[in-house]
């Protein structure tokens, strides 16, 4: 067996565990958690069942001492916990950290250290807490979104939202939810019915956290459920308040508010020309309410991309402070 926080999973603990079942016939990992560390058990445990699949991963949720300092029956209390979940075993014990001899020796087991100078892959779970975008290459696919910064492209019709986050997306070398809306009434030549709205939600907070695992560092959106309720009251006077709850729970680290000083374009999913103050406006009294960071995004087209970056690039360099 080997056993950690794995808060959060990294390369490195892919290591241990991928070292580990190729040196036995059927490897545990146990995910060890406690109600008062950062990243909730549940996901950790969820995303090392993904990792690996054809291991026995097992959640430890009881709440015992992290230190052999904080009890004097520290060993006794861990051996207990392990021995419910592996009655007869394990035979080895696989660590990266010094305190595996010990254990080895608690359960009876042989302890084989595996890269405890941590020279093969430098990384550990507290500096990609600390720092997830410096060590971004460490954090496995199914961890990523967890940690992917959300840019999010807010404001009203005509006002280059869908190609500045495309071109926000190719500067950062990283991918772009595209308004999923567009796409699904392209084929009704733009007209919008009441019974699109929940599709329209859900279309894209799926694209959004499908893409969220593509992503590098950062992911880029060109609109929000958010942006689904604000069209859904002005084109049928309300909306589902499960939309309105899901539109509260999304989170983005940082809204860019496309300003309407620009030239209307008309196409066929465009629908009001006269608006564009008014509906602005609204965007700004919606952002603000919720308290969502916000900076406004105006100007000619070139003027709009720097004002962009420079805004991205505050966000991830107070984050790196």
């Amino acid at each position: 067996m080997t056993l950690g926080k794995f808060m959060p999973p990294h390369l490195g603990h892919q290591y241990l565990v991928d070292f580990g079942r190729n040196c036995v016939d059927r490897l545990t990992v146990l995910v060890c958690s406690i109600q008062a560390e950062p990243i909730p058990g549940e996901l950790r445990h969820r995303w090392m069942r993904e990792m690996f699949p054809d291991v026995n991963v097992v959640h430890v949720t009881d709440e015992n001492p992290q230190e052999p300092s904080e009890h004097p029956d520290f060993w006794r209390i861990w051996h207990d916990s392990i021995r419910r979940v592996l009655p007869t075993g394990p035979d080895v014990v696989f660590s990266s950290e010094q305190y595996g001899f010990k254990l080895a020796e608690v359960l009876g087991a042989r302890h084989i250290p595996v890269d405890c100078q941590r020279s093969l892959v430098p990384v550990s779970g507290s500096a990609v807490r600390q720092k997830p975008m410096e060590n971004w290459r460490f954090i496995p696919p199914c961890v990523r979104p967890h940690f992917v910064k959300r840019v999010c492209i807010f404001g009203p019709e005509s006002t280059g939202k869908s190609t500045l986050a495309r071109d926000l997306a190719t500067h950062y070398q990283t991918v772009c939810a595209e308004e999923y809306a567009r796409g699904l009434l392209d084929h009704k030549a733009g007209r919008c019915d009441p019974e699109d709205i929940p599709l329209i939600a859900r279309g894209q907070v799926a694209s959004e956290d499908a893409l969220a695992r593509q992503a590098n560092r950062l992911l880029f959106c060109d609109t929000d459920v958010l942006t689904t309720t604000i069209w859904s009251d002005v084109l049928f006077g309300g909306c589902p308040q499960w939309i309105k709850d899901l539109a509260e729970e999304r989170r983005y680290d940082l809204y860019l508010l496309t300003d309407v000083d620009v030239p209307w374009v008309d196409d066929a999913q465009r629908y009001l020309p006269h608006a564009r103050q008014e509906f602005m406006d609204r965007c700004v009294r919606e952002l603000e309410s919720r308290g969502r960071r916000y900076v406004r995004i105006g100007g000619s087209w070139t003027e709009r991309f720097e004002k962009a970056c420079r805004a991205v690039a505050g966000m991830l360099g107070e984050d790196d402070q």
